[in-house]
């Protein structure tokens, strides 16, 4: 069941809501016209007659099921899925439009609490397919052909049956969850929502929202940059303890989940959800690591002589160069941007991505409360994903855009799959977004009138890849770091902030200063507190991406046609099958170190055209 957010009308032209910026808002009709809309209630009063009746059914009876009432059962259960899921999309996509509302914050805690109570009834489903003989489930995917769709659904639930509890303590688990992590993670987003920071030295620089103060690291003029991070210092520092709480009890537990379990390691979790192998991930994060000097330690001393500064400071990471003419992208400007890039591709990819902005499918403003970042939320299959961003015009929201639309676009495709098979692993789910990136940035590129303006555009792209690919894996291991400390003892922020610095020297090179307080800047990153070891999914794409798109530009027979049935595939297989038609495999070593070439050769240029002045 589809908890909280992580993303069918016709396109009927330019007619979606805007809010007071201009900027397209989200139009949640389609799930539900209001909170109190009468759908609503017959949806709960639906779900909670048909989950006690699939109890009644099939509880302490599914090992003696044949494949045609298997199929029947999975049918059903899927339905279910479904139906909460609706009810929780629209539940969390309000909440999230400002989560400073205590109304919209009290209809989705609600909302929780009755969908873990409703959903209680299900909780033996998948224990009891766990416990039927493997000869058992396999013969009925072979008499029937129809439930054998659904193998990889069985297949995932069964990676868990090592690390299944009993039916009593599995229950118990799925009743606290809402007075669990869940209620954690709810303190940690109205808290950051509510944060507001004081840049002295800039205008207007009262009482600046997150997103809001972030956007100044990238401000032309150095000082307010400066301003800006001390800023961002000051306003986690003053929240320090809770956020420390925050981590140290979601860490510990999970530590005892996890050792109830008898989970191998924290990552386990993870990688079983992503249907990725342990080593597959190992050898991305050595191949990152190891790369590090040649990727992120050499860009930021070629930046440090284009800024003409012998030592950068942390608010220098991502300042605009010095040959880069400053400029906002209107918001119809960087939609047609990024719709022409997905159509030079392939015009049914624009055809994908159109409604998006005509139908209210975009929420794209500034707002107070709203939650910082972007993502992407599926909702149900028979619905359409939702897009979050907060677009302030800088050229990488633009580029943010383009990836937010990729997911939107797999989304779509993948909804055929159905609701269990549609979502795909975070692995594979990031290599949409990242290639639709990829064709934007290509497409400006192609455009680029002066060498200046491609060095902009190389230097930018070098910059969101050390940050897609080289930020995150440094997150990972202080990630790593940080669960192992945990399961010592309790940790102090002062612990927190050392885990924190303890990677950031290696990953971003020794020509950086770290200003004092900047050991806090772990505490504002969402995925530490929503989904644990998230992060190394980007680096995932980023590199899959790189490979995808060398194929690509090699001229691979049908890539095209390859690409869209790798969307369409959502989470029906594995991602060694979903590559094979393109000849890669990311369980070899070597595949990582092709995907951070692209990076390095992208490097290679600056420096080329920097020798040539």
């Amino acid at each position: 069941m589809r908890m909280t957010p992580i993303t069918r009308r016709q396109d009927g032209g330019e007619a979606t809501a805007r809010g007071p910026q201009g900027l397209p808002e989200w139009d949640l009709s389609d799930l539900y016209k209001a909170p109190d809309a009468p759908e609503i209630a017959q949806d709960l009063d639906w779900l909670q007659s048909a989950a006690t009746a699939f109890c009644t059914d099939y509880q302490g009876k599914l090992a003696g099921l044949d494949a045609a009432a298997m199929l029947v059962c999975v049918q059903r259960y899927e339905r279910i899925e479904q139906v909460g899921g609706r009810l929780m999309s629209y539940a969390g996509l309000r909440y999230y439009q400002d989560t400073l509302d205590s109304e919209r914050a009290k209809f989705m805690a609600d909302m929780q609490d009755r969908m873990t109570a409703l959903t209680t009834p299900l909780v033996f489903f998948t224990l009891e397919i766990n416990r039927i003989d493997d000869s058992v489930i396999n013969g009925h995917f072979v008499a029937d052909g129809a439930l054998a769709r659904y193998a990889p659904v069985f297949e995932r639930m069964r990676k868990m049956r090592p690390y299944q509890l009993s039916d009593e303590l599995e229950t118990f688990l799925h009743d606290q969850s809402s007075v669990g992590a869940a209620a954690w993670n709810r303190l940690f987003d109205e808290t950051i929502a509510g944060m507001r920071f004081t840049p002295h030295g800039v205008s207007d620089g009262e009482n600046l929202s997150l997103e809001a103060t972030l956007n100044l690291l990238t401000d032309p003029v150095r000082a307010h940059r400066e301003a800006a991070a001390h800023a961002l210092a000051d306003g986690f520092g003053s929240q320090i303890r809770l956020f420390s709480r925050i981590h140290n009890t979601l860490a510990k537990e999970k530590e005892i989940t996890d050792r109830w379990r008898k989970m191998p390691s924290p990552q386990m979790g993870r990688h079983l959800s992503n249907d990725v192998e342990a080593e597959v991930v190992a050898a991305l994060r050595d191949a990152v690591v190891a790369a590090y000097p040649r990727l992120s330690h050499r860009y930021y001393a070629l930046k440090a002589r284009w800024l003409g500064l012998e030592r950068l400071q942390v608010w220098d990471r991502n300042a605009p160069l010095p040959f880069e003419t400053p400029r906002l992208v209107p918001w119809d400007e960087a939609r047609a941007l990024v719709l022409d890039a997905y159509g030079a591709f392939d015009p049914a990819l624009a055809d994908l991505a159109r409604p998006f902005f005509s139908n209210g499918w975009i929420d794209a403003g500034v707002k107070p409360g709203k939650a910082p970042g972007a993502f992407a939320h599926p909702t149900v299959t028979d619905v359409h994903p939702y897009v979050m961003l907060n677009y302030m015009g800088k050229p990488r929201d633009v580029m943010t855009l383009a990836h937010e639309l990729g997911h939107g676009v797999h989304q779509v495709l993948a909804a055929a799959q159905g609701e269990l098979l549609s979502a795909t692993p975070l692995t594979l789910a990031e290599t949409a977004s990242v290639f639709g990136e990829m064709l934007t940035f290509r497409q400006l590129l192609e455009r680029a009138q002066t060498p200046a303006e491609r060095k902009t555009l190389l230097a930018g792209k070098v910059e969101d890849m050390i940050n897609t690919v080289v930020r995150q894996i440094a997150f990972y291991d202080f990630e790593c770091k940080l669960h192992a400390a945990r399961a010592e003892g309790e940790l102090t922020p002062e612990d927190i902030n050392a885990l924190w610095m303890s990677v950031q020297a290696e990953s971003l090179g020794p020509v950086f200063d770290f200003m004092p307080g900047y050991e806090t800047f772990w505490a504002y990153i969402p995925h530490f507190v929503h989904s644990p070891f998230y992060v190394y999914a980007y680096a995932f794409g980023d590199g899959l991406v790189n490979a995808l798109y060398a194929a690509f530009d090699e001229g691979l027979p049908d890539f095209r046609s390859k690409y869209f049935d790798m969307l369409k595939a959502g989470g029906s297989r594995h991602h060694s099958d979903l590559l094979a038609p393109f000849a890669l495999d990311a369980r070899d070593p070597q595949f990582w170190d092709k995907g951070l070439a692209m990076i390095a050769g992208f490097i290679d240029e600056l420096e080329a055209m920097e020798q040539q002045g």
